[in-house]
């Protein structure tokens, strides 16, 4: 989504900085829009209507004559890309009686096992009790991969032995989920091709025994428009009731998300953002639409600090660098809770007017790992007391986590930037009128 995001920002640029806008220049950034909605996979019947209806709005005197037309246009650009996805959250449905059983379906190599595994972890940090179910007997180490998961997220897996049939197995697992108490059931289904009637069939059978509550299909946003037509057949062979857009994170362009739903008349109801296991959040319109024009994400960065991070224990920090008792140990403290977070560059892109700074900018998350290692390498009361650091020390935490002294020397650097940065803001020094390149959050290390 990042280059129909700047494409856009820079088309609403452009008429912000107008006085005042005619029915030409609406007409112009309309056909821009166009493009880049086209350019970013999104369907082109999706597009050409979306643009349509602006239009319809955007030429009348309430924009025309307004004293900042640039910015209303904005205001009904994203009021029509939230109505465009759905116009608000769909959540997941829950059966009445329990457990609610969840069918995991898609294409081979969309994400299923893994989205399985996230959907698990996402329900038991909600204090609910899932069971995985691992019904994909075709492809090699689906079963494993799908266990492997399950213990990773402290959730049982229902894996029976071999030659059972996937919709004998959904059965007994759906027995066995309400003899111990389940309230979820996710069903992780074999991979297929949308053309493949057999398979289909499978799907269809497994549907028919197990009455299940949702139906989710899982797609990869890297598909494009594809993913629009796959979207469409697996919906009139099984009636899905939701889709998960799973690599919305990656080299995409994300068009998936502004047509799936206009298409198919399904909502999305979640998003893979990452790799990790809670990388899977609850699909917001409106949030997704601020993302696309630049207006951050300050809710959804929010739940993602409160989701992952040890909230007590990021006081206990806060407090200490009040306080000027912030140690190296604290700050190796600090770096875990971050990693928690998943991608950097991604969680920045969340605050407002951030999306567009970080256009250039690298994160080097594995700074991360390297600044680790040579706090581990150094002694508690080195870590506790930094000031003893001398060039003799410093060589010999080098040595011992396979770094240059340059490293260490850099590291101390952030440490010392961090300890300053919080006398200024405690009041203990004035803030400085030079901006001098500290990095992102003033010298908190976030590695570039």
């Amino acid at each position: 989504m990042a280059n129909l995001s700047e494409r856009l920002q820079d088309i609403f640029s452009k008429l912000k900085s107008k006085g005042k806008l005619s029915e030409a220049d609406v007409t112009a950034a309309l056909r821009e829009i166009r493009v880049a909605l086209l350019e970013a996979d999104v369907n082109y019947k999706v597009a050409k209507d979306f643009c349509a209806k602006i239009k319809d709005r955007a030429i009348g005197s309430e924009v025309l004559q307004s004293l900042t037309p640039g910015q209303q246009v904005v205001k009904i650009v994203n009021e029509q890309l939230i109505e465009l996805m759905g116009g608000g959250q769909a959540k997941l449905n829950v059966s009445p009686k329990p457990p609610t059983t969840i069918l995991m379906v898609g294409l081979q190599g969309s994400g299923k096992t893994t989205t399985s595994g996230k959907l698990a972890a996402y329900l038991k940090n909600q204090g609910k009790r899932p069971l995985l179910v691992a019904a994909d007997v075709y492809r090699p180490a689906a079963i494993d991969q799908l266990v492997v998961l399950g213990e990773k997220t402290g959730v049982p897996t229902f894996a029976p032995g071999a030659g059972v049939h996937p919709v004998e197995i959904a059965k007994q697992a759906l027995a066995h989920g309400k003899t111990h108490g389940n309230d979820y059931i996710i069903i992780d289904t074999a991979g297929r091709l949308q053309i493949n009637d057999e398979l289909m069939q499978e799907l269809a059978d497994i549907r028919q025994a197990v009455e299940p509550t949702e139906i989710l299909l899982v797609i990869d946003a890297m598909l494009g428009q594809e993913a629009v037509n796959v979207a469409k057949t697996f919906h009139e062979r099984l009636a899905v009731t939701g889709t998960v857009l799973t690599k919305l994170d990656g080299d995409t362009r994300g068009g998936a998300a502004l047509s799936v739903k206009e298409v198919t008349g399904v909502p999305i109801k979640f998003t893979g953002v990452g790799e990790g296991l809670t990388a899977l959040e609850p699909f917001y319109p409106e949030r997704m639409a601020s993302r696309i024009l630049g207006m951050g994400d300050v809710l959804s960065l929010i739940e993602k600090v409160e989701n992952n991070m040890d909230v007590e224990k990021m006081a206990d920090m806060e407090k200490k660098l009040r306080e000027s008792r912030f140690t190296l140990e604290d700050f190796l403290d600090q770096m875990a809770e971050l990693r928690k977070m998943g991608d950097m560059k991604e969680m920045l892109s969340m605050i407002p007017g951030m999306g567009k700074q970080l256009k250039n900018v690298q994160l080097d998350e594995k700074q991360l790992v390297v600044s680790e290692s040579i706090i581990h390498s150094m002694t508690p009361a080195e870590r506790n007391n930094p000031a003893i650091i001398n060039a003799s020390r410093k060589k010999r935490i080098a040595a011992g986590c396979g770094r240059q002294v340059q490293d260490v020397n850099r590291l101390l650097n952030q440490f010392d930037q961090v300890q300053k940065l919080m006398k200024r803001l405690n009041g203990q020094q004035p803030v400085s009128k030079k901006k001098g390149k500290k990095g992102l959050f003033g010298g908190i290390p976030f590695p570039m």
